[in-house]
């Protein structure tokens, strides 16, 4: 399809227009300067000027039809550029920037000839609300693809049309799950519910796929009655209501008011998803200038920054762990899942077994069909006789917290293993320098400490003693990044970061329990503050053993009357025993009732004040190389309440 470039077009740096020789039109988007697609507010304005001619070609019947594709590797298109939000979160300029946007995807949507949009990679946020305004879409249905709205992770709803717009094309049900949740769809996924018409197997046949939806002047069909049925008449009412129950478990509106204000929206006007379109803006400019979304968008850009580490030219295809324990076992099992052959040695088989188990529950989870499963499976290879070592890039121990043991691992791996292999420790509180001593080259060994669950918690704690060059601390940042994790890299101090934040915490809680408080309110309290969990659920999650230990480690006493101590000589470790503080069942803490009291969130905030100090106390000893690593490391290893900005930024807020 050779193209015939049309003249007298605007200038632009980041998007392509052309005209092929059967008079369809191609918008390709390519934002220079950048590896991805971003709407900035200087990307809508090329396109605003480039849509009077597009308009006029249409007009004119000059142009049959418009075919949007992305020309980046990676996506159609990311969002907004969440870099300029500060810039335009004064509520007049905001208002007039998404008025702007609006008229612009109306513009999009109101062409006189058929319009589509092939995907492929991700399409997010604005980038969806950019797609939808086409009259269809195509898109690759392989791994690389994801759709969905994540905006309510910023604190914040679509606000370029996107509300009306899904629900239109996939009804009030699935389109409200989708941005309530702010969870990415496959592609398949996306179809299955209307936002994509159609799925093509490689990203070289969207364009053949888009020329024949021009060509045949193909629409999406919209969300069919049954779909629409939820948001009609005093049905809407009931389904608001269902979707504000289904919040609550698990968002506080007060935390993160973002969802429920999407909600009311919905309930207002979702059986008329122009009217949605309407007042969406009414709704998102508060939301925007929210101490959630200013706080949710620093956490964002920290994580960000998290991923600058990564080392060009590093290569991790084979990954060796040693002990298939939790920790062991579920780190093979992740590294598997992001596509690395793994060894995983213990000292026999039925050691082994359990984290097999373990790892085809997770792949089923993840990968869904069956064929995908058992290929990750067949990467993850039982080793009781650790042949794995001498082929491994990474070799990760991940055995008992026994200074002794962790010696006796590294001196017969560090005989095998490759002279450029990674050697890492998953210590929790352990210092390097203790487990280094006797290996021929101590600079070798780092920490890679993950935390429990590894499937579900981001960050890896990349561990530097004093013999490690940056080369070795960069190689091991590289492989975190390379199993999507969140490396931050602290000093070897015992605890090393987010051990020793937590420890106060959660010792502190004890201690108050100890003297009769009810665990039960005080779980409550930290839960209304913003925390995940409370402090004594916590401690029961990881294990009193491990709890005592890792205290002790620390230097904290457990005094040899205590509760705490008299429960894990009785071998009432917490979940893992079915017994702790708590009794747990089905993997749940069976908790009583919650005592009154006049300020929950007070003493939230006095319980995680502790965690605060030692934060500070982190910093100052050079743990960490700055607040803001600390507020991240912290935030994405301990789940401390996000909409905060970290423990340190609340502090200097006045929240703690």
């Amino acid at each position: 399809m050779a193209d015939i470039t049309t003249p007298d077009l605007p200038h632009s740096r980041h998007w392509r227009f052309s005209l092929d020789i059967e008079a369809i039109g191609w918008l390709i988007l390519d934002r220079a300067e950048t590896s991805t697609n971003t709407l900035s507010q200087e990307v809508l304005s090329e396109l605003e000027q480039l849509m009077d001619p597009i308009e006029s070609l249409a007009a004119s019947e000059q142009m049959r039809g418009l075919v949007m594709l992305s020309d980046k590797d990676n996506g159609f298109a990311a969002g907004a550029d969440i870099s300029e939000f500060d810039d335009i979160a004064e509520p007049e300029v905001l208002r007039a920037a998404l008025e702007r946007t609006h008229r612009l995807f109306a513009r999009l949507e109101q062409l006189s000839v058929p319009t589509a949009a092939g995907i492929h990679g991700f399409c997010l946020g604005g980038g969806l609300e950019l797609a939808l305004a086409c009259h269809y879409r195509i898109a690759v249905d392989d791994d690389a693809t994801r759709i969905g709205f994540p905006e309510v992770k910023l604190g914040i709803f679509p606000g370029f049309g996107g509300t009306g717009r899904s629900i239109r094309q996939a009804g009030p049900v699935d389109a409200m799950q989708m941005m309530l949740s702010g969870r990415n769809l496959r592609a398949t996924q996306a179809k299955r519910i209307g936002i994509v018409d159609k799925l093509v197997r490689h990203r070289d046949t969207l364009r053949w796929a888009g020329r024949k939806a021009v060509l045949e002047k193909r629409r999406a069909k919209a969300a069919g009655l049954t779909e629409r049925a939820a948001a009609m008449g005093p049905v809407r009412g009931y389904t608001a209501r269902k979707m504000r129950e289904e919040t609550e478990k698990k968002v506080r509106p007060e935390h993160y008011p973002a969802p429920f204000a999407l909600i009311d929206l919905f309930e207002k006007y979702g059986d008329d998803p122009l009217a949605m379109i309407g007042h969406e803006s009414d709704a998102f400019i508060p939301l925007m200038n929210s101490d959630t979304a200013a706080n949710l968008r620093r956490i964002f850009f920290l994580t960000e920054d998290l991923k600058k580490q990564r080392q060009r030219g590093s290569s991790f295809k084979r990954v060796h762990v040693v002990g298939a324990g939790v920790m062991g076992g579920d780190i093979a099992a992740w590294c598997a899942l992001r596509g690395m052959a793994v060894t995983l040695q213990d000292l026999n088989m039925e050691r082994i077994k359990p984290a097999l188990d373990r790892a085809r529950k997770l792949f089923q989870k993840r990968l869904k069909k069956r064929h995908l499963v058992d290929t990750a499976m067949l990467r993850l290879e039982p080793d009781p006789s650790g042949r794995g070592v001498a082929r491994a890039d990474v070799i990760i121990e991940a055995v008992l917290e026994d200074l002794e043991i962790k010696r006796n691992v590294f001196a017969d791996v560090e005989e095998q293993a490759k002279p450029d292999a990674i050697l890492a420790t998953n210590t929790s509180s352990i210092e390097l320098e203790r487990i280094a001593e006797g290996l021929k080259d101590p600079g070798r060994l780092i920490g890679l400490h993950f935390f429990n669950p590894v499937a579900q918690l981001p960050l890896v704690e990349v561990v530097r003693s004093e013999h490690n060059s940056d080369e070795a601390v960069a190689r091991g940042a590289s492989f975190a990044l390379a199993i999507a994790k969140s490396p931050v890299v602290v000093r070897s101090k015992p605890g090393f970061l987010v051990n020793r934040v937590l420890m106060p915490y959660m010792l502190g809680a004890v201690e108050r329990v100890e003297k009769g408080e009810s665990k039960e309110l005080l779980d409550a309290a930290a839960v209304a503050f913003g925390m995940p969990m409370g402090p004594i659920e916590l401690m029961d999650m990881v294990g009193l053993d491990v709890g005592k230990s890792v205290a002790q480690e620390l230097g904290h006493d457990v005094p040899e009357g205590s509760q705490f101590n008299e429960l894990v000589s009785a071998g009432k470790l917490g979940r893992k025993s079915g017994e702790g503080f708590y009794r747990w069942e089905d993997g749940k803490a069976v908790k009583g009732e919650v005592p009154e009291h006049a300020d929950l969130q007070g003493l939230g905030r006095e319980l995680v004040v502790p965690l605060v100090d030692a934060t500070e106390a982190a910093v100052a000893d050079g743990v960490v190389e700055s607040p803001e690593k600390a507020d991240i490391g912290v935030v994405l290893g301990t789940g401390f309440a996000p909409f905060r900005g970290g423990p340190l930024k609340a502090r200097a807020d006045g929240k703690v």
